[in-house]
């Protein structure tokens, strides 16, 4: 990039004793990332850019995250000159497993950051669970539906490669073994009779007398025969605020009371109930406190892996133009919101990598994603300067002068953002007014 990592021995020393000091392990009491950001503030390092810096990029990341859609793979590069967070928003069903994975190059010695924290529209976001530092995985069950925010940043004066993965999973086993050949045919919401009622669960056809098994170690908390589900099995998974509900048995082969496993036949498929004139089929359904909960969630297998990085990760960290005028995105998808209508020529930095997506940072700070084929690392021009300028830090009229070009010199111009050319100069990129050249 044309820039030198600068840090003065004390501020070294400091950073040292914060990383140090900060367990690599357990999360007892605060959070690993809480007392990360204690000791920058204990270290004094929150009066310094660099501690400021990094402090804030973890604030705006959770009030500005991108939005994803899980399955989601991502490589990016943390680069060691510039403290910087990165959050991302995604929508999760109740009952299933979210899990996320992080590698990383180097892959150990330093401390990189993950938790999924649940957004609140009167109060600060509540933080659920981080990603383990030494496996660097996490596993979350979901207990409600909503948006999730998962946030990442790494500890100061890191670079750091990495490939974050999000994927979900369901959280209990199918109640019918796959070598059953089950089959999903009516789900949630489905009306029945006529429109009076709508279907609290899931059907689940397979042959005859197909075992349907316990989806859960548990306990089994009433066995009977009601009217609409005929022979019926209610069980309660262990640890869980909910019952397992079985209905259209043609047997029942468990009692009240006992405790089963994960995989235990608790009756056979039939069609006894309401279900006199269907196929044989299990209704599936899931009930706590406050009524029934669509189930096919908490037992959906059919999950799509997320696809792999097409972009060139050459690029990573590194300062590109657009080729025409296009649109950066809120999340990775033609479909996504259009956050701003670029110029040709202008200038983003390439954050991270997925799919055929770039995920970009604007100059000003705005982040989004744009089409990898529609940016290029090639710049626009070298042109010789009329006269003396100075070479600013930002692309703005207030920003510090980086250095000074005379007249005469050869720039190269990569590329324009609003008013400024940013400029390459003996090896030191800045920013020059468009209206000086």
């Amino acid at each position: 990039m044309g820039y030198r990592l600068i840090v003065f021995p004390g501020i070294l020393m400091m950073i040292l004793f914060v990383s140090c000091s900060t367990p690599q392990g357990g999360f007892a009491g605060k959070r690993l990332h809480e007392k990360y950001a204690d000791g920058i503030e204990k270290a004094g390092l929150q009066q310094t850019a660099m501690g400021a810096q990094w402090l804030a990029a973890a604030l705006k990341s959770l009030e500005q995250p991108v939005a994803i859609s899980i399955p989601y793979r991502e490589t990016g590069y943390f680069a060691a000159e510039k403290p910087v967070a990165v959050a991302y928003r995604f929508a999760l069903q109740r009952g299933e497993k979210v899990m996320v994975k992080l590698t990383t190059v180097p892959a150990s010695g330093f401390l990189l950051f993950a938790e999924l924290w649940e957004p609140k529209t009167d109060r600060e976001p509540e933080w659920l669970a981080a990603v383990d530092t030494i496996n660097r995985a996490m596993e979350f069950e979901v207990k409600k539906d909503g948006n999730y925010i998962l946030r990442v940043q790494p500890e100061l004066l890191r670079g750091i490669e990495y490939t974050l993965t999000v994927t979900t999973a369901p959280s209990l086993a199918f109640p019918v073994r796959p070598a059953d050949n089950p089959k999903v045919s009516s789900f949630w919401g489905a009306a029945r009779d006529a429109g009076a009622r709508s279907h609290e669960g899931i059907d689940i056809f397979a042959k005859f007398r197909t075992p349907v098994v316990a989806s859960a170690d548990g306990t089994v908390t009433r066995v009977n025969e009601n009217n609409l589900g005929g022979k019926v099995v209610f069980m309660r998974p262990e640890g869980k605020d909910f019952s397992l509900y079985y209905a259209h048995l043609d047997t029942q082969l468990v009692r009240s009371g006992q405790t089963v496993k994960a995989g235990e036949a608790l009756g056979l498929m039939g069609n006894t109930g309401n279900a006199r004139t269907t196929p044989p089929h299990l209704h599936f359904g899931i009930y706590a406190s406050g009524g029934a909960i669509d189930p096919y969630p908490f037992v959906n297998v059919n999950r799509l892996a997320p696809k792999p990085v097409q972009a060139n990760t050459a690029l990573l960290n590194k300062f590109v133009r657009t080729r025409a005028s296009i649109n950066v995105h809120a999340s990775p998808s033609v479909s996504g919101a259009v956050l701003f209508k670029s110029s040709s020529g202008t200038v983003m930095q390439v954050a991270g990598a997925t799919d055929a997506w770039y995920r970009v940072l604007l100059p000003d700070g705005m982040e989004g994603y744009v089409n990898s084929l529609q940016v290029t690392k090639d710049m626009l021009r070298t042109q010789s300067l009329n006269k003396t300028q100075r070479i600013l830090d930002a692309p703005d009229s207030t920003a510090a002068s980086r250095l000074t070009a005379e007249a005469g010199t050869a720039i190269d111009v990569l590329g324009q953002f609003r008013e400024y050319y940013l400029v390459d100069y003996k090896n030191t990129r800045g920013w020059i007014p468009v209206r000086q050249l």
